[in-house]
């Protein structure tokens, strides 16, 4: 016999099924609650509404668990890749060595983007954000790939669209950074990997080829695994939102960008940047700081510390700092911004106050200090955390599309305004 929960409402008992997941995560379907006793749920922030089954990404906030479709975060990151990783969420398994070669194939060949759309770069003042371009050109690409705008494609259809994006949204991000620095745009190049190539289309210029070294190329490579899904975040959600009224993946993709620009989510690592910046206009005191945090009268936030979903240590930023060690000591970077970091780092994982709450530095933390590292400006953060969660979002689009159960995303509410009124006109208003 299924288990159900009862509530009571009006005096009149309401059975409402129990749904159970495959690592026991347990939620009440609350499906059929409106139509059978009148009421709604509210719960602001959807912070304990599940809008949809999953079976791409299972997170353990308590235990600092991180599996993408039953893989550990930190096996992936240490034996795969971004491309193998994007396979795996995308289509539910890892490739055999014939499927993967296929695949990057068809990504290598729709690297290059329909020459008029440089013009819409040229269009935008040099000063424009990376992140407004690359929403805008995301969505404008389905000007040039109208056969690709069916409300229900078919297989064949869905992928051609799915490689199209994983291939060109690095072109167009790259672009729109050599547009904000009013340098010449650069193409990728066959032999390089997809990492590989968005490094080159990124740096290197007429005057100076740019070869990344393998650590900083592999840790590009981490940060994008680390970022390419974190279940029902609010760009994914999004996505979702956007797609279940039959939106396009385009358009559905350019959506999901524009909710990851936010501070409170993919812009963060920018945020954990300008405070360090902060920090250091005010003499590099970054103890002073520390205690500004533990004041609970003083509004002032350390950013890049705690996570909403983890209770425990981040488990991605675990992996992130051992790459942001080995970075920072190859590259012999002089950065105050970055001994600030260090030293934030080191206070609150030793420091009881940190410790007892759980503010463990987050991979927002880590991921801006690499960034900064690398050689990347503080507005193409999010800009890469978009390119990493990229597959996260695309399979997710395509579970909602072959879901037969998905139906328009469209939230309830309780309404708080005023009962009816009479209109009165503007002569005998006072």
């Amino acid at each position: 016999m299924s288990e159900h929960a009862k509530l009571i409402l009006d005096g009149q008992p309401v059975e409402l099924p129990v749904v159970v997941g495959t690592e026991n995560e347990k939620g009440i379907d609350i499906t059929r609650l409106q139509a059978n006793s009148g009421y709604l749920t509210l719960d602001p922030g959807y912070a304990n509404t599940g809008a949809c089954k999953s079976a791409i990404t299972f997170i353990d906030g308590d235990k600092g668990i991180l599996r993408y479709r039953g893989y550990d975060i930190a096996e992936l990151c240490e034996k795969s890749t971004f491309m193998e990783v994007s396979y795996l969420l995308i289509n539910g398994e890892l490739p055999t060595p014939e499927e993967f070669a296929r695949f990057k194939d068809k990504v290598l060949l729709h690297s290059l983007i329909h020459e008029d759309m440089k013009n819409f770069f040229n269009s935008y003042p040099g000063h424009a954000h990376p992140m407004a371009i690359l929403s805008s050109m995301v969505c404008s690409m389905s000007v040039y790939h109208p056969e690709l705008l069916k409300p229900n494609p078919n297989a064949k259809e869905t992928s051609q669209t799915i490689t199209r994006l994983l291939s060109k949204v690095r072109v167009l991000a790259a672009f729109a950074y050599k547009r904000s620095v009013g340098e010449a745009f650069v193409y990728t190049r066959p032999e390089l990997d997809y990492v590989s190539n968005f490094l080159h289309m990124m740096f290197t210029t007429p005057m100076r080829p740019y070869e990344p070294n393998e650590t900083i190329r592999k840790a590009m490579d981490v940060l994008f695994i680390l970022h390419a899904d974190h279940e029902q975040n609010c760009s994914t959600s999004t996505v979702r939102m956007v797609g279940s009224s039959k939106a396009n993946l385009f358009a559905s993709i350019s959506a999901g960008v524009c909710a990851l620009w936010g501070p409170l989510h993919g812009g963060a690592n920018q945020s954990v940047i300008e405070m360090l910046e902060d920090i250091e206009r005010d003499g590099c005191n970054y103890r002073k700081y520390i205690e500004k945090a533990k004041d609970k009268n003083d509004p002032f936030k350390l950013m890049g510390f705690g996570h909403r979903v983890y209770k425990s240590y981040d488990p991605r930023a675990v992996i992130l700092k051992k790459y942001c060690d080995q970075i920072l000591e190859q590259l012999g970077i002089n950065d105050p911004i970055l001994d600030i970091a260090k030293g934030l780092e080191e206070v609150a994982l030793t420091d009881p106050y940190f410790i007892e709450r759980k503010l463990y530095p987050n991979v927002d933390f880590y991921s801006g200090i690499l960034y900064r590292a690398m050689g990347f400006p503080t507005n193409m953060f999010t800009v890469l955390f978009a390119l990493g969660r990229l597959p996260g979002w695309i399979a997710h689009w395509k579970e909602m599309i072959e879901d037969p159960t998905t139906r328009i995303a469209r939230p309830r509410q309780i309404y708080v305004g005023p009962t009816v009124r009479e209109y009165v006109p503007a002569s005998q208003r006072a």
